[in-house]
């Protein structure tokens, strides 16, 4: 075994800690789920017993590996209850501060030469590993993508002080995991980002100055660029605050007002129109 991982700590039970910790013990791995917000945990314990009941369904596994992946889960209210994890994945919310003040507990909960993960989308993995110095080397990104239990892909980010051999552990755990993974090295929203969230920008751009309409962009960049779905259907599934949050983080890390969001994107966002999780965003949604 590669990767020397045998207990996966995750920060986080939201959407996509509990994605990620369900696909861990999907994979035969003990896993921990730590999160202070108990409500957090009753939703993800109820998401699991339903993405595991569909699964049974579909017949992409049966009831004995469903319960076992259910038995390898355990829900913890502090990070003391991750001891001994051979990594700890951080999947809070994408805020550095928050972060940064939370690694040094995980960090203390780590097995011997134990990895610490963060699933950041676009913060710096260099800047989060300053909270942590002395577990610099074995500091890294695990970029999940949404839905996790669904998207094949992993980003591993290597920070500039991660150790190769951390990298080659990360990237056999994730194919262990049943996912792919392909590394990219520290740099302003990753490889993902970087060429994502111009992309949607630009679609609000030829919104705002009236190329045409949303119905007609998404099913332009669908058709032609045989996409799954159109890039301003993908910015209200990603949520339209955290594209905004995203373009942020681009225009000030490559320091390039280019980056920058879109005033009708903001507008929207001010609006408290945020896509799926409020119902509207570019588009409205039913209940």
């Amino acid at each position: 075994m590669m990767h020397g991982v045998k207990k996966v700590g995750v920060a986080g039970a939201g959407q996509m800690g509990g994605g990620i910790a369900l696909v861990a013990a999907s994979s035969g791995l003990e896993t921990v789920v730590f999160d202070a917000h108990g409500p957090a945990i009753e939703k993800c314990r109820a998401l699991h017993d339903k993405l595991l009941a569909r699964n049974v369904e579909k017949g992409r596994m049966n009831q004995a590996d469903a319960d076992g992946a259910k038995g390898r889960v355990k829900f913890v209210e502090s990070p003391e209850g991750l001891k001994g994890s051979d990594i700890i994945i951080e999947a809070i919310v994408e805020d550095a501060q928050i972060k940064k003040e939370l690694f040094p507990k995980l960090a203390a909960q780590l097995s011997g030469n134990g990895i610490l993960a963060s699933n950041t989308s676009s913060i710096s993995i260099t800047d989060l590993a300053t909270s942590v110095p002395e577990h610099a080397a074995r500091f890294i990104g695990m970029h999940f993508f949404n839905p996790v239990p669904v998207m094949k892909l992993v980003e591993v980010i290597n920070g500039l002080a991660t150790s190769t051999e951390t990298t080659e552990r990360v990237l056999a755990l994730s194919e262990a995991m049943g996912k792919t993974a392909h590394a990219a090295n520290d740099r302003p929203g990753f490889v993902s980002n970087r060429v994502l969230m111009p992309m949607i920008n630009e679609a609000f751009y030829a919104w705002m100055e009236g190329v045409a309409e949303p119905e007609d962009i998404d099913e332009i960049m669908k058709l032609g660029c045989a996409f799954p779905m159109g890039p301003l259907r993908l910015a209200d599934f990603i949520g339209l605050d955290t594209c905004v949050k995203i373009m942020d983080v681009l225009a000030e890390g490559l320091n390039n007002p280019r980056y920058r969001a879109c005033p009708l994107l903001k507008q929207l966002v001010t609006a408290g129109r945020l896509g799926d999780k409020t119902g509207r965003g570019v588009y409205e949604y039913g209940k």
